[in-house]
């Protein structure tokens, strides 16, 4: 705990037996009250390994639900297990476990109720190897939601977010995609209920087994994120009625 904030790591994994234990033996369980692994139907030992780690808390899809339906059962599992903060690390090793203290301290001190772990914030994307089409489109769409939604983050494409669970319970992340666009929704959710974001530094490692996405998931993905961005302001102006919002 931080300032007597019950802290939960959640996991969402697929296909991540050869990386979670890397990851997992670097959370700060000095601080970390929980972790909940969700495995999303892998065809490995992802669940075996989870459990030689002895996390406690292990959910595994019979069918797989997509990057977004993982994150509604590690949300649910956190905020049933009575959450103040959770930490969404992917147990793929490519975000360090080891800003969890300082991205929980931030949200435990009521600086700021969300924090993303950024890989563009100085050199962290291109040191460590992010593919130079992946950085150049994740500038264009960070500049094109920033415009549309009125707000100046350095990224919104991380895989590294930290949540007070008052923010969680307050927002119908239900309602979003169980698909990758799941969290440029979440994050439309959040400022539209009028949340403030902080952003850390992440140094980021791009290697064989670390997840990714291919070109046409990219591509697909990138008009699925201007979609969620117009669709922000539209509803600001009270030109249409988005359920995300309710």
């Amino acid at each position: 705990m931080l300032n007597n904030k019950k802290i939960v790591v959640v996991l969402p994994a697929y296909n991540a037996a050869l990386t979670l234990e890397k990851t997992y033996l670097e959370i700060p369980m000095d601080i970390v009250d929980d972790v909940v692994l969700v495995d999303d139907a892998s065809k490995d030992d992802t669940v075996i390994v989870g459990k030689q780690l002895g996390i406690r808390h292990i959910i595994r899809h019979d069918n797989n639900k997509g990057y977004g339906g993982n994150q509604k059962s590690c949300y649910n599992k956190a905020l049933e297990l009575g959450a103040d903060i959770v930490i969404m690390l992917h147990p793929d090793y490519q975000y360090t476990p080891k800003l969890i203290t300082a991205m929980s301290s931030i949200i435990a001190n009521e600086v700021y109720p969300v924090v993303l772990g950024s890989r563009i914030l100085g050199k962290g994307a291109l040191k460590g190897g992010m593919p130079g089409y992946k950085y150049v489109f994740n500038r264009f769409l960070t500049l094109a939601q920033n415009i549309l939604i009125g707000q100046k983050l350095s990224e919104y494409h991380t895989g590294y977010r930290a949540f007070s669970g008052e923010v969680l319970r307050d927002i119908d992340y239900m309602a979003n995609s169980d698909d990758f666009i799941f969290d440029n929704e979440m994050l439309s959710q959040i400022f539209m209920k009028g949340y403030e974001i902080g952003e850390v530094t992440c140094p980021t490692k791009y290697f064989d087994e670390a997840s990714s996405i291919n070109f046409k998931r990219s591509s697909i993905y990138g008009l699925g994120v201007l979609r969620v961005s117009l669709q922000h302001r539209l509803h600001k102006w009270g030109l249409i009625k988005a359920k995300i919002y309710n």
